[in-house]
């Protein structure tokens, strides 16, 4: 979610970057900005900063483990190449 601070401190500085007549309303306009900003970035479907870098970490862990097999599977594949294959014994015919 959006830190509230964030909306408030943008809603200010709209408010403040506004025409003189317009910031007379005061409270109202800045109130209404607040709404409006809150409202639009609800709807971006954003996550928190600490929400990303947890995905990150997880991210990073799962491309970890990922190398690993990689890493084992090319082991085994050449073990099984290196080792001569062994037939089973034929049954004999009657």
């Amino acid at each position: 979610m959006i830190d509230p601070k964030k909306i408030e401190q943008i809603a200010r500085q709209v408010h403040e970057s506004m025409p003189k007549g317009i910031r007379e309303f005061g409270d109202d306009v800045e109130k209404k900005v607040r709404q409006v900003l809150q409202s639009q970035l609800t709807r971006l479907d954003l996550v928190s900063r600490e929400e990303f870098d947890v995905q990150t970490q997880v991210l990073l862990r799962t491309r970890e483990k990922l190398a690993l097999l990689e890493q084992r599977l090319t082991e085994l594949e050449s073990r099984s190449v290196q080792a001569p294959e062994v037939t089973p014994p034929t049954e004999p015919q009657m």
